[in-house]
C-alpha cells in the first residue's frame, strides 16, 4: 500500500516500497522530496541499527529540525533499511 510523509501541507515522502520496523515506516531514500531537506550535523546511535543521521525539513518558511533521520551504514540486522529514511516530530505517515 502506497504511504506518504506529510508535515506543513506538503508531501515529503511517498512510496510503496516501504519497511516498518518499530513502528516506523522507512521509505526508499529516493522517495524524499529534496526540495523540502536540509542535512544536519546530529548523529545518534541505535546498539542494534547503528549510527544514525538526520535531515531538518524546510517547508514553506518553517523548520522541523531533525525531522527526518536515515542509517547510512547500518548493523546486519537492519541491513534491511540502510539508507532509507524514516520520520517524527510531526510528520505524519497516511496512506496516499
Amino acid at each position: 500500500m502506497k504511504k506518504q510523509a506529510k508535515w506543513n501541507g506538503q508531501v515529503i515522502a511517498e512510496s510503496d516500497d516501504l519497511q516498518n520496523v518499530e513502528g516506523n515506516y522507512y521509505f526508499p531514500a529516493d522517495s524524499l522530496n529534496q526540495e523540502f531537506i536540509v542535512q544536519s550535523d546530529t548523529k545518534t546511535t541505535c546498539p542494534w541499527k547503528g549510527t544514525a543521521a538526520y535531515y531538518h525539513l524546510k517547508v514553506d518558511g518553517k523548520e522541523n529540525k531533525d525531522a527526518v533521520w536515515y542509517y547510512p551504514e547500518t548493523k546486519y540486522a537492519a541491513k534491511h533499511i540502510e539508507g532509507r529514511v524514516a520520520f517524527w516530530k510531526g510528520v505524519q505517515v497516511v496512506d496516499a
